[in-house]
């Protein structure tokens, strides 16, 4: 039997029906758009079926039909995956795709070096990256786009395996001039009285604010922001104070300017963690990541990265 497809074209097919977009596929997949295009032309003329419907200013939407065939790829390329773990268990090789995804608020600082450092060590793996918010990783595990995410353990649903690796003791970043900033360490009951830049990412922002709320208090938000960049430079600005988790490797705000950090006391710790779907079944990239990820990140690998602040 010839197969009047290819794997490539349904990896292409699944990234659109993700994206709902044949550009935002493009990127994912980082290919050109009219590689992607001609991929689902050529399966829509070889199997007889229409797959999308192009809505102006709303982009691509499967048809009935679409979503049927889309599931059966997803479980073609799923039965892929498994051959290729396959050949890898006889040979005992680590190789074939791992798409990982990492929250945006310390992708910049821990998914490039640790790619690195897996991929040296098993350069037959196909790896892939995604940076999302806590609610877009979560989507990307359930719907298999990702195999494993790096995140933190917060509002984890019952469907999803969190291993935690590293905890994470808030602090607050100051602007030098502020007056709490020649302090030892803040308190909630310190900071609620003074303006705060929320970084107001989804369940990020709830942790934030449970910090107050656990003492009976109320932070003053100035202002709020979804980018981890904006927030740092808001604050060393002056426009007010806020709360992190995770150093970024520098005491300077993108723009520059200087920022205080210092430690929260009596506040709720995060762990830092890799987040799966459960299931006995885990593929072998997947296993060597999360036993790269256990020995890799760890505090005594990364002093000062982690944990309380000098």
């Amino acid at each position: 039997m010839t197969l009047r497809f290819t794997l490539r074209q349904l990896e292409y097919l699944v990234a659109v029906a993700d994206c709902g977009s044949v550009a935002l596929a493009a990127e994912r997949v980082n290919v050109s758009s009219p590689s992607i295009s001609a991929a689902i032309g050529q399966l829509e003329a070889t199997f007889g079926l229409h797959l999308f419907v192009r809505r102006h200013a709303q982009g691509l939407s499967l048809t009935e039909g679409g979503r049927q065939f889309v599931a059966t790829a997803r479980g073609v390329l799923a039965a892929a995956g498994r051959l290729t773990d396959s050949a890898a268990a006889i040979t005992g090789r680590v190789a074939g795709p791992l798409t990982v995804g990492c929250l945006l608020t310390f992708a910049q600082v821990l998914l490039p070096k640790l790619r690195r450092s897996f991929c040296d060590a098993h350069p037959e793996a196909e790896f892939r990256q995604h940076e999302g918010h806590q609610a877009e990783l979560f989507d990307g595990l359930r719907a298999a786009r990702l195999d494993v995410a790096l995140t933190y353990d917060l509002e984890i649903p019952p469907d999803l395996e969190f291993l935690p690796l590293v905890p994470l003791p808030p602090h607050a970043l100051l602007p030098p001039d502020h007056p709490l900033a020649g302090h030892t360490f803040v308190t909630p009951a310190d900071l609620a009285p003074h303006p705060m830049i929320l970084l107001d990412l989804p369940f990020s922002a709830d942790y934030f604010l449970s910090l107050f709320s656990a003492a009976g208090l109320r932070p003053q938000i100035a202002e709020r922001t979804r980018d981890m960049g904006v927030m740092r430079a808001m604050v060393a600005n002056g426009f007010g104070y806020s709360i992190a988790n995770i150093r970024l490797g520098s005491d300077r705000a993108p723009d520059g300017k200087r920022l205080i950090l210092v430690p929260l006391k009596g506040a709720r710790s995060i762990q830092l963690g890799l987040l799966l779907p459960k299931s006995a079944d885990r593929r072998r990239t997947v296993a060597a990541f999360v036993s790269h990820c256990q020995t890799t990140l760890t505090e005594a690998a990364l002093p000062g990265q982690f944990g309380t602040l000098p």
